[in-house]
C-alpha cells in the first residue's frame, strides 16, 4: 500500500500547531511509517510535491493574529502599525498600495474553502494530532470529540 503524503503550512499562524505537531515526540517515527510526509515548516522539505498531496493541514486557519484586526477594522489596523506604534518615527503615514486598499476582514480558512477536517485548540493537542494523522493514514476520517476535544 502506498502511504498517503501529507505537507502542512501556515496561514498567518504562530508556529504553534507545529510546534505541538513536535510534541508528539517519538511517536513521530510512527507517523512517518505511516505517511509520506512532505513539505512542512519543520523539515527542509518545503517545496509540496506538483502532483499534490492527500491530506494538507493548515495552521492558523482562523486567520491567527492578522484575524485580531476584524474587532477593530482596517483603518484603526492601519492607524496603529504605520502611524501611532511607538516604533514609528515622527513622519509616521499610511502607504499608499494596492495591497493595502484590498484590506478586508480577515477570514477563516472554512469561509474560503471547503475543510475536512479541523482539530480545536491554540494550539491543538499533540495526542489529538497524532490520533488524526494515524487516523487519515489508514483511510479514515477522525472523529475528534469525547477525549479528543480537549486541549491544555
Amino acid at each position: 500500500m502506498t502511504k498517503p503524503k501529507v505537507a502542512s503550512d501556515w496561514l498567518c499562524g504562530c508556529a504553534g500547531c507545529h510546534m505541538s505537531f513536535l510534541d508528539i515526540d517519538e511517536r513521530i517515527l510512527q507517523v512517518v511509517e505511516l505517511v509520506d510526509l512532505r513539505a512542512t515548516p519543520i523539515t527542509d522539505l518545503k517545496e509540496p510535491d506538483k502532483d499534490g498531496v492527500v491530506v494538507g493541514i493548515l495552521e492558523g486557519v482562523f486567520g491567527g493574529v492578522p484575524a485580531m484586526r476584524n474587532f477593530f477594522g482596517a483603518e484603526a489596523a492601519l492607524q496603529r502599525a504605520y502611524v501611532d506604534a511607538e516604533s514609528n518615527d515622527s513622519e509616521g503615514k499610511i502607504p499608499s498600495s494596492p495591497e493595502l486598499a484590498e484590506m478586508t476582514r480577515v477570514r477563516a480558512v472554512n469561509e474560503v474553502v471547503k475543510v475536512d477536517l479541523h482539530i480545536p485548540g491554540c494550539p491543538p493537542d499533540a495526542d489529538v494530532i497524532f490520533y488524526a494523522l494515524a487516523e487519515l493514514a489508514q483511510g479514515r476520517i477522525p472523529e475528534i470529540k469525547d477525549d479528543k476535544l480537549h486541549w491544555h
